[in-house]
């Protein structure tokens, strides 16, 4: 056995709530989604984790839902890790509009291969295969060697670039990693090897 990964989505935000294409536009949390990042440094506290390092994305909702993770494990000023390579992949064209609008205008079966294959892109953005042509070299090059020292590390990001993430750990097909879904705020723990491989892999629900 090596070190621990631990994956938690930023909490609902603010265009979460209203059903809003996200991507890299900076939106606060909502109310709920600080309540829903305090619970899980909640869980992870009673679980007893203590962080060596933490990473998140450069958007603030990951960093307000990772600090409120440290803050609840007492480690408020850990070492702190902030990289666009974490970034909600970019929806492009369709930053800002509401779902239902966008599936109005370009039909449903349109919207929903934008929102959900792996490697068509939304216009003027990023496909998930995109994402994780950013994520996967910045996990492997300088996240992973912390966690093979046996560090237990954290990673507080965003739906897709951790779906990014999941598919390469958990060695998903393209087509098996659009049906992937991550609760917001919900702690994903990973034991991994000392040769990078997954020991274990529990959702914290």
């Amino acid at each position: 056995m090596s070190g621990t990964l631990v994956l938690v989505r930023h909490g609902q935000s603010e265009w979460n709530l209203k059903n809003l294409f996200t991507g890299w536009r900076d939106v606060d949390l909502t109310e709920k989604g600080h309540e829903e990042a305090k619970a899980a440094g909640r869980i992870l506290k009673d679980r007893g984790f203590s962080f060596d390092i933490a990473y998140t994305s450069v958007l603030m909702r990951a960093q307000k839902t990772c600090q409120h993770v440290l803050d609840a494990l007492g480690q408020s000023d850990l070492e702190t890790v902030r990289d666009l390579a974490l970034n909600e992949r970019d929806y492009g064209d369709l930053a800002g509009l509401n779902k239902d609008d966008a599936r109005a205008k370009w039909g449903e079966e349109q919207v929903h291969k934008w929102r959900r294959s792996y490697d068509i892109q939304p216009p003027g953005g990023e496909s998930l295969k995109d994402t994780g042509a950013r994520v996967w070299p910045y996990y492997l090059h300088v996240i992973q060697p912390h966690v093979l020292r046996g560090e237990t590390v954290l990673i507080a990001a965003h739906g897709n670039s951790l779906r990014a993430l999941i598919m390469a750990l958990d060695g998903l097909a393209p087509e098996e990693v659009v049906k992937v879904e991550i609760g917001t705020g919900i702690p994903i723990i990973y034991q991994l090897n000392a040769d990078s491989t997954v020991a274990s892999k529990e959702i914290v629900d």
